[in-house]
Order: C-alpha cells, then structure tokens, then sequence
C-alpha cells in the first residue's frame, strides 16, 4: 500500500537533497578557494591559468601570518572584543527581554518598536556620528571603541529573540517556584535561565560573528595604535596596492575563520534548539 506513494515522492525528495547539494557547494566553494589559496606557492596563486587543486602545497604563507610580530596581538584583541560583546551583550538581553515580557509597565510596545527601529539602521550610517562621540568619550585608540558599538547593535536582535523563548516558559511554571520558596533571582538563574539558554546561544553566534569579523569600526576607530587593533586589521598588512600578497591574505584570513567554526561546534547543538525555538516546559 505504500509502495507507489513511497515512489511518488521519492523523485521530488532526490531533486531536493540534489538542489540542496548544489546550494552547499556554491556556498563553500569560496571557503574552499580561499584555504587552496593558503596553501598555495606564490607562483600558483599569481598565475593567469589558474586551477582549482595544486600539486606542490606549501606552507610559506602561514608562516609569514605568523611570522608578523604583531598577529597574536591582534588575534588576542579580537577575542576580547568578541568575548566581551557575547557575554555582556547576551547578560543585557536576557534581563531585557524577561523585563519586557515578565513587566507591565509604560510605554512598553514603544518600547520594543524602537528596538525594530534600530535593527532598521544600516552601521555604515552611524560610522562618523559615532566616530566623535568615541572621540569625546575618549575611548579612540581603544578595545572599548569596538566592544560598545557590538553591544549596542546586537542587543535589539537578542531582546527580540529572546523575547519569544522567555513567553514560551509558562507563568504557572513561575509561580510554582514562588509558592516552593524561590525568590525572583533564584527562579530568574536557576529555572529561567537554563530554558532560554538556547535562544542566548544563537543570538551569541550572531553577536560573536558581528564582533569578530568587524572591518570598518576597527578601521575608523583604531587610528594610530596599532596595538589595540584586531585580526580583519591584520589583512591590510598583507595588502599592498603595488605588490599584494594574496597568499598571506588567504592564510590570514584561513586562521581568522578557524575560531569561527570551533565556536560553532561547541554550540551547535543548542544553536539548532535556539533557531527552531524550542523551549521544553
């Protein structure tokens, strides 16, 4: 009886898994070409034929990223930055959204509107503006120039997303802990906490991509001490108009991704929880 149906659909689910492979491939295929640029020889990459594989792989580009004095220095920078930006930013969120959804209070749907209003802001238009009011904070030439900025641009996505987890968790379950004995804190850390803690780890992937991969704060905020500047910055050392080295730009930004995907094996199973919503009762 299941048979014919079985072969109706099995066409439409192979063009599917076929179409889905084709997808992933298009989608990894710069990733791909960037690692094979890494390790190519200088005479490869600066070819004008050039091929998809190499048969003379060699190191040489690695070892100039790491050979340049200050590329731990910027690696340790651009940890701090992402670091800080995921654990103040997701702390923030998850007290901001429990306030707006637990709270009634005034002129709380403003509120949250304004939230959807800054998410509506692109970066670049707020790049001068902010630029001097880094300036008359003082914090130019400074980690806290690119942490602020991160925080406060990721924190409306993450109340917004955290929102929908934290009115998942039902209100019984709140006032069963209060008839046990459980204050407000304890119920807040010790019952809410761990429920939304998956909605907190995808917002803290998008809040440590962001942060990590930032361009254009660390460019116009780190002016002249290169000392506080962050990885995306080490690139440009590779990047000279007159004679570019495409194999340490490839290398370096090889070992810029690598941090990324440890993150992402480290939360990925939460990460799939978080983006489907699931909150257990």
């Amino acid at each position: 009886m299941n048979l014919p149906h079985a072969r109706v659909r099995r066409p439409g689910r192979l063009a599917a898994e076929v179409s889905a492979l084709l997808i992933a491939a298009v989608v990894a295929f710069p990733l791909y070409w960037m690692v094979l640029s890494a390790f190519k020889p200088a005479g490869e990459i600066e070819s004008t034929e050039p091929r998809p594989w190499t048969t003379a792989p060699s190191l040489d580009s690695f070892r100039r990223v790491f050979g340049q004095q200050d590329f731990g220095r910027y690696f340790v920078n651009s940890l701090v930055v992402a670091g800080s930006v995921v654990l103040v930013s997701a702390l923030i969120a998850f007290l901001a959204a429990t306030a707006v959804t637990r709270f009634r209070f005034r002129f709380r749907t403003t509120l949250l509107i304004m939230f959807l209003v800054a998410q509506m802001v692109p970066v670049e238009a707020l790049t001068i503006p902010l630029f001097f009011q880094m300036r008359d904070f003082g914090l130019l030439n400074t980690l806290g120039s690119l942490i602020l900025p991160h925080i406060a641009f990721s924190l409306p996505f993450a109340i917004w997303m955290l929102r929908g987890f934290v009115k998942a968790v039902p209100e019984a379950l709140e006032e069963a802990a209060y008839i046990d004995g459980a204050s407000r804190a304890r119920f807040l850390w010790q019952i809410l906490f761990p429920l939304v803690l998956p909605g907190l780890v995808a917002t803290s992937v998008f809040s440590f991509i962001s942060a990590w991969n930032d361009f254009l704060y660390a460019k116009s905020f780190i002016i002249s001490d290169t000392s506080q500047s962050t990885l995306p910055m080490a690139l440009l050392v590779f990047y000279k108009p007159d004679d570019p080295d495409w194999g340490g730009v490839m290398a370096a930004s090889t070992v810029m991704t690598i941090p990324v995907l440890v993150f992402f094996v480290l939360v990925q199973r939460r990460l799939v929880s978080g983006l489907g919503g699931a909150v257990k009762d």
